[in-house]
């Protein structure tokens, strides 16, 4: 599938927002990565950055965009797929890029930053809403969410982003990740799951 543009949404969980000590925004905080970010969970390997600083991951829901926005257009009309994601960030590079007023891209946009599982047909937000999603590493449950927990709606997100970037057919967007960030370490065996089912998994090395 090709994917044109890859919109994030910072934020947008309440208790992630509290967890990091940052403020909820009074409106969407939306950043984007570079379709080179990209990279399939399909079980295999992944390589991530060394030597800077603790990676995290941030779970996320993330939509596939079927048409251009128009106004008027419903979220079953805009959104044909959906899929779990993993927002990867160079937190310590985070931190002080945030310290100088500086655009994250650095923290955000680096190779295979953005991870994907399969995509899956897109059957209503209130169908997804059902079920959480999460993420095991080594086993293990590390973080857990649901969109209904989301601060801002997944139609808001498309109507707030169309009106100030636009939106197009093949735009991705990562809606934003629950509490429970944390770092990932070599060999580490990353799993994502919703409704009981495996979207994804694969494992870091770090180069």
């Amino acid at each position: 599938m090709e994917i044109k543009n890859i919109f994030c949404v910072g934020r947008n969980y309440p208790l992630h927002a509290q967890e990091l000590n940052n403020t909820v925004p009074s409106e969407p905080l939306i950043f984007s990565k570079p379709t080179h970010a990209l990279a399939e969970a399909n079980d295999r390997e992944i390589i991530l950055p060394k030597g800077c600083g603790e990676i995290h991951h941030e779970l996320e829901f993330v939509v596939h965009i079927s048409r251009s926005y128009e106004p008027g257009l419903t979220t079953d009309d805009l959104i044909d797929q959906i899929a779990l994601g993993i927002d990867f960030t160079l937190r310590d590079v985070q931190s002080q890029l945030k310290e100088k007023g500086y655009p994250w891209l650095l923290a955000k946009g680096f190779p295979n930053s953005a991870v994907l599982t399969p995509w899956l047909p897109f059957e209503g937000v209130e169908a997804f809403g059902s079920s959480d999603f999460w993420l095991e590493k080594n086993g293990r449950e590390v973080q857990r969410g649901n969109i209904n927990d989301m601060y801002f709606t997944v139609p808001s997100l498309l109507e707030y982003i169309a009106k100030h970037f636009g939106l197009g057919k093949d735009d991705i967007i990562f809606t934003g990740t629950p509490a429970g960030v944390g770092p990932v370490a070599e060999r580490d065996c990353l799993l994502m799951k919703w409704n009981q089912k495996i979207m994804g998994q694969f494992r870091v090395t770090l180069k």
